[in-house]
């Protein structure tokens, strides 16, 4: 009924609200039942208690985060998500939480600072522009001059359940060196050497 309204795929939804108990309205009880109301209730139940464990066993885990564990971490992110060629230091992710790690990791380990960073948002034809940029700005603390043009993807032939999938586009940022050498072509030498070490 959600994805119905809003155009946004049931799988986003049922992730962006997994947390949130189910209270089913009079409606939902008309179309699917009492019973089975009740059922994924009981069911949703057990589901937010073993959440709820889980959060307290990760918190005795891992109390704190090191800045050992941060430089490793952040590295694991970078393999996967990261550009290791063409001299360009940059993260591709539709997820603000993991783009934030990565910048922190920037930040912390490699003293970089806000400004150096440019981001570029791609998007689906059916995404508003505005309201995205201003998404990413917020989610990413990067003011909107350091945003790069939108790309938007016009490609004929995209499969239909793309739409609505990623809302707000996945964006792309990139570390200039604003002078400094460090922080240009030798920063993804340096990730890329760390790479090797770690995965030989």
């Amino acid at each position: 009924m959600i994805s119905a309204k809003t155009g946004v795929a049931k799988g986003t939804l049922s992730d962006w609200l997994s947390h949130l108990p189910f209270t089913p309205n009079a409606e939902v009880v008309a179309r699917i039942g009492g019973a089975c109301t009740s059922a994924i209730q009981a069911q949703q139940k057990r589901k937010l208690q073993s959440l709820a464990l889980a959060k307290t066993t990760a918190t005795k885990d891992i109390p704190t985060l090191t800045k050992r564990d941060l430089l490793m971490l952040g590295l694991g992110v970078y393999i996967g998500e990261g550009s290791k060629t063409g001299g360009i230091t940059r993260i591709v992710n539709s997820n603000p939480l993991v783009i934030r790690l990565v910048l922190r990791w920037f930040k912390e380990i490699f003293g970089i600072h806000n400004e150096n960073f440019k981001a570029r948002i791609h998007l689906y034809p059916d995404t508003n522009i505005e309201e995205a940029l201003g998404y990413w700005s917020k989610q990413l603390c990067i003011p909107l001059g350091q945003f790069q043009t939108t790309q938007v993807d016009t490609r004929t032939g995209k499969k239909a359940f793309k739409k609505g999938k990623l809302p707000f586009g996945t964006a792309h940022v990139t570390v200039q060196s604003l002078g400094k050498s460090e922080h240009g072509v030798f920063l993804q030498r340096r990730i890329n050497a760390w790479i090797e070490r770690v995965m030989r």
